[in-house]
């Protein structure tokens, strides 16, 4: 594995930042490939989706772009809680996707029957490597209480779970989520952790300095044995840094 810390004076550069490295690893991948990108919810992500849509939507052929979600809320693709209407009306609506490319979540489906599902989907269409599919592009973020995908504190076995996707539930709404475990963000070629604001900043230096009790969050255990993780953070995010 490989670590690259990047920090950034604005959300705005560092958006054009992922934009570019997105770019590249696309590049990257041979023409008769297809290129597995598993997307977050969030605010950043949010303003990432409008410069890829503003700059970029028709120089990446969409053709070979498989979309997938790292995690989402159990509610209906219309709701503002889900995270595939705010990518859909922030990229995917604006870019030449083929919508047989685009593997929703269906957070309006039961979640327990949902999770499997989706892990089988996934299966049918992500390549596979030493046997298990490998997602080539994983963004995630980080909670302010050091999470990653829909893997809290109170619930981070399932980082080590056997599936592919798992039933998780926030600790304070207690909405129920589906979200992608360890067996997919640690067999991932490359993934993009980014992280913004100063309220992310304590769990940021906690895991990136290695301080103790950093194995209690998820994000701090994102290591993927065969790719690279690349750290995005803006300076807010990164003041508390050693």
């Amino acid at each position: 594995m490989t670590t690259t810390i990047k920090i950034f004076q604005t959300v705005e550069e560092l958006a054009q930042y992922f934009v570019s490295l997105l770019t590249l690893r696309i590049r990257e991948t041979p023409d008769n490939h297809d290129f597995s990108w598993m997307l977050s919810g969030g605010n950043t992500p949010k303003v990432i989706f409008n410069e890829i849509a503003s700059t970029s939507g028709n120089t990446i052929n969409w053709n070979r772009i498989l979309v997938f979600w790292g995690d989402e809320r159990c509610v209906s693709p219309d709701s503002h809680d889900s995270n595939y209407k705010m990518a859909r009306e922030n990229l995917l609506d604006h870019v030449p996707i083929p919508c047989s490319n685009i593997f929703r979540i269906r957070g309006e489906a039961p979640p327990e029957f949902e999770s499997d599902r989706y892990a089988e989907q996934f299966r049918q269409h992500v390549k596979t490597f030493e046997g298990s599919p490998q997602t080539d592009f994983l963004m995630l973020g980080v909670g302010e209480d050091g999470h990653t995908a829909s893997i809290f504190p109170a619930n981070l076995h399932l980082f080590g779970s056997n599936k592919l996707f798992e039933l998780s539930e926030h600790p304070e709404t207690k909405q129920n989520r589906i979200t992608a475990t360890g067996k997919i963000i640690n067999h991932a070629k490359t993934v993009v952790i980014i992280a913004t604001g100063e309220g992310k900043a304590l769990k940021v230096a906690q895991i990136l300095n290695h301080s103790t009790g950093c194995d209690t969050l998820s994000a701090a255990l994102v290591h993927p044995e065969n790719g690279e993780v690349v750290w995005l953070l803006d300076r807010k995010a990164a003041s508390l840094l050693a």
